[in-house]
């Protein structure tokens, strides 16, 4: 791991609101139906997807979020990757930061899986020289190498998320970010992920992760943020945790 600031993801006063566009009209008729009509409006409406969240990650810490769905734990995530803009507030990120947020992301249908190893690099900033060298462990990780030369429209979810997981962790990030994904595949494969996760926690690395299941984020992580109707209610290890007035 490279030398970082013992504070490497800060979250600071970040909120963030979408604005929602119900029974949208694009046809001339419609617009013109809807100047005598109500029903026939576009309406908008402003969602609080986020409010105030603030909360800061160290070096080699992993941290969970918590919630029920809609809370706004996978909105969070996304802020912090950079996928989408805070309202107000700012996240600051230190050193590499590998998302496994959403299947595929990264990934182009149409090129193989080998292809897409050196194209998924090529985001986390690496050139293809420093790829080949970690290329036959990025292979024999995710167990594809009888389909590393097959397009990757061709591949299950879960081949997805084996080719994903392994270019991420063999990439060596200092902080990853997880969305779910640490759930999909067989037990063995959990059980490699874990491994891996747990040596790249011992040199340094710092994970975020989201998660429905609660046993896996006390498994995965020694801290917590909680979050209801995209505020922080609660937050602490599993240990100790500290209450918020809302």
């Amino acid at each position: 791991m490279r030398s970082l600031p013992d504070e490497v993801v800060q979250v600071e006063h970040v909120s963030k609101e979408f604005i929602l566009h119900h029974n949208r009209v694009d046809s001339l008729k419609g617009k013109v139906v809807g100047l005598f009509k109500d029903r026939w409006r576009t309406h908008h409406e402003h969602f609080q997807a986020l409010s105030d969240v603030s909360f800061t990650v160290r070096r080699g810490e992993a941290i969970g979020l918590m919630g029920r769905n809609g809370s706004g734990k996978s909105t969070l995530l996304q802020v912090i990757a950079g996928i989408l803009k805070p309202t107000s507030g700012r996240v600051i990120t230190r050193g590499r930061v590998a998302p496994l947020i959403e299947l595929g992301v990264g990934f182009h249908p149409e090129l193989t899986g080998e292809e897409n190893v050196y194209l998924n690099a090529s985001l986390y900033g690496f050139r293809n020289k420093d790829v080949r060298g970690r290329f036959d462990d990025i292979v024999e990780f995710s167990e594809l190498a009888h389909f590393i030369d097959t397009p990757v429209k061709n591949y299950s979810s879960g081949m997805y998320m084996r080719l994903a997981f392994a270019i991420a962790v063999h990439l060596e990030p200092d902080v990853l970010l997880a969305d779910e994904i640490l759930a999909v595949g067989d037990a063995a494969f959990q059980e490699k992920c874990h491994d891996r996760i747990a040596s790249l926690r011992r040199n340094g690395m710092s994970i975020v992760l989201v998660s429905h299941n609660e046993q896996q984020v006390r498994d995965f992580c020694n801290s917590f943020v909680r979050l209801d109707g995209g505020r922080v209610v609660e937050t602490g290890t599993f240990r100790t945790k500290t209450a918020h007035t809302r």
